[in-house]
């Protein structure tokens, strides 16, 4: 019965320290935690001022035009979408703006900046660009299906307006009339030659 109690009263201040270490990571984890929940919500919280700033961009655009996904998403990494392959995140130290664009060989760092401002202006000359992409592809489709005749299924040149300066074919020649020319041109002078001498012989 005694060694009982002497096994009880040793095991007790052991379970105490693991307890206590336990409860040590329990509060450890908890600030970790804290700090990067409030991490995220600061970096969320800059984003949601950078999307603010960059609506009136995304107002602007024209009708119809589906290139762009203007969209903050949550997570380990929150992100302000501005289409499929770029978005706007915020740096590990949570202030700095990175504008990234995923590409086929691979993540492409397109600005980095603590200013919020440039970045706005950033992003607002990447949807420009897109933009007038957009429009000269457009336009060249246009100009294809200008020139395509639906009829023969084939294409054409498409006609030159009234007064337009057309270029003149360049001639061409077979060699085969060039020799008949020029055998031509010699009996012509040896004929010539040969009634000088006759008409003068006569006179």
């Amino acid at each position: 019965m005694a060694e009982a109690d002497d096994d009880a009263k040793h095991s007790q201040p052991k379970i105490s320290i693991l307890d206590a270490a336990l409860q040590r990571m329990r509060e450890a984890q908890a600030s970790r935690d804290d700090v990067v929940v409030e991490l995220r919500l600061a970096a969320r919280g800059r984003l949601e001022i950078l999307a603010r700033d960059l609506q009136p961009l995304f107002d602007e655009l024209p009708a119809g035009n589906e290139q762009f996904e203007f969209a903050l998403t949550d997570g380990e990494d929150p992100r302000l979408w501005i289409d499929m392959t770029s978005f706007v995140r915020m740096g590990r130290d949570r202030r700095t703006y990175e504008f990234v664009k995923d590409t086929r060989i691979g993540r492409t760092l397109l600005a980095e900046t603590l200013d919020r401002s440039q970045i706005v202006r950033q992003v607002a000359n990447y949807v420009a660009e897109r933009v007038l992409e957009r429009e000269r592809a457009i336009e060249g489709d246009w100009i294809a299906m200008r020139q395509f005749d639906f009829e023969s299924g084939k294409l054409h040149r498409v006609t030159e307006p009234a007064g337009a300066a057309k270029a003149m074919p360049e001639p061409t020649t077979s060699p085969w009339k060039t020799v008949v020319v020029f055998v031509l041109g010699l009996l012509a002078g040896a004929g010539g030659l040969l009634a000088w001498a006759w008409f003068g012989t006569a006179g």
